[in-house]
């Protein structure tokens, strides 16, 4: 069972409160003896300290893992687009790089496409007659962190917080 104090006002002592057995105190001093404020005032504190010190770095890297996954999806999906509707004349990036383009995620712009000839990883060219076999193409994605800025914000960019992500899918 639990044992409640109770300040009772009692008039024999004026400024004076009996704190449960007969003991009489100034009110300063049962403010004192009762702490339940203290313990909410307490937690004020340690909210604040796990808000700054754990949450926000937190939603720092959740925020940047999404935004992330986002444009290597959008890459992706692209990438599936051009590969499950291919274009009739696939030597002649030109005749159908801006029509496969609008078909790209706005919010991570694809500003080109480039053809890869043969195996060696080379670029087509008037000197690599070889047939395409591969497409790639690049988007940016930028990241706005909160706290983490030190830590998230980690490329050779111009903006520290842009990210250049590549992506290269085969013909078919």
């Amino acid at each position: 069972m639990d044992v409640v104090q109770v300040a009772i006002n009692s008039e024999s002592a004026p400024g004076r409160a009996s704190i449960g057995r007969g003991r009489l105190v100034s009110h300063k001093n049962s403010f004192i003896a009762d702490q339940r404020g203290a313990v909410a005032f307490e937690m004020l504190i340690a909210f604040l300290f796990l808000g700054v010190s754990l949450l926000l770095p937190l939603a720092d890297v959740a925020i940047a893992g999404i935004q992330y996954i986002s444009a290597w999806e959008s890459l992706r999906a692209f990438g599936q687009s051009i590969q499950y509707s291919p274009p009739p004349d696939v030597t002649n990036a030109s005749a159908w790089a801006s029509s496969a383009l609008a078909k790209a995620d706005p919010r991570f712009p694809i500003p080109n496409i480039q053809l890869v000839c043969g195996d060696g990883g080379i670029a087509c060219s008037a000197t690599n007659a070889a047939s395409p076999k591969y497409y790639s193409y690049t988007t940016t994605v930028t990241l706005a962190p909160i706290v983490l800025r030190s830590v998230l914000c980690t490329s050779g960019n111009a903006n520290p917080c842009t990210f250049t992500l590549s992506y290269s899918e085969r013909f078919q």
